[in-house]
């Protein structure tokens, strides 16, 4: 069975339960999703279900992106392929649409998005790195400080948390809880934050490490 739907991140907003308790959700456009290709053991090695998200324009899509979506008979071109894999032989056929209604309210759920990109960045903002005084000219403020030994080991270990590019990395933020489904919108509110800015792609599945509730 196919647990996962493609989806665009919309914003945060809050609203209350049936205890009238306030609750900060994230809006999610999940789907609908039709099905581009199904690939199986054996004509692929494997189980999976290439999911399609949104639709671009004629005139931006490849020659070999249009024929790829005529073969499952859709009439727009997919403006994001996403490849689920699966344990059984897929069940779904070419063209068929996945939507919301595979989700339920409490429902836990896991979501994938790329985080904000926030450029290059020192320790002090990338790995929170104390730094030193910040006053009485130390000369040292948010400097990375001492990396390596001396004589021995005579080099800088693997690993060492120095500035570097920081963000625009894939990050999964598990066991988020289905608020509420607006199915005939498309939405999605998930309890709490998830990665991204606001119109990003995400990717929504069943928590593979939560206990439903």
């Amino acid at each position: 069975m196919i647990a996962t739907l493609l989806g665009k991140k919309i914003g945060m907003t809050q609203v209350y339960d049936a205890q009238n308790v306030l609750i900060p959700v994230t809006v999610v456009e999940a789907g609908p999703c039709p099905v581009v290709q199904i690939k199986t053991v054996s004509s692929d090695g494997y189980n999976a279900v290439q999911l399609g998200f949104g639709a671009q324009k004629t005139k931006n899509a490849s020659k070999a992106e249009s024929n790829h979506a005529k073969k499952a008979g859709l009439d727009a071109t997919p403006r994001v392929l996403n490849e689920v894999r699966l344990i059984e032989v897929p069940t779904v056929k070419l063209g068929d649409i996945i939507t919301v209604a595979i989700f339920a309210e409490g429902q836990i759920v896991d979501v994938i998005g790329v985080s904000k990109g926030k450029g290059f960045q020192g320790v002090v903002k990338r790995f929170r790195v104390a730094g030193g005084p910040a006053a009485h000219g130390s000369m040292f403020h948010r400097r990375i400080g001492s990396v390596g030994m001396r004589q021995t080991p005579g080099r800088v270990w693997k690993n060492q948390r120095m500035p570097g590019h920081m963000g625009s990395q894939y990050r999964t933020v598990q066991n988020l809880r289905v608020v509420q489904i607006i199915a005939d919108k498309n939405l999605i509110l998930v309890n709490g934050c998830i990665p991204g800015a606001n119109g990003d792609d995400v990717i929504i599945r069943a928590g593979k490490k939560a206990k439903q509730a």
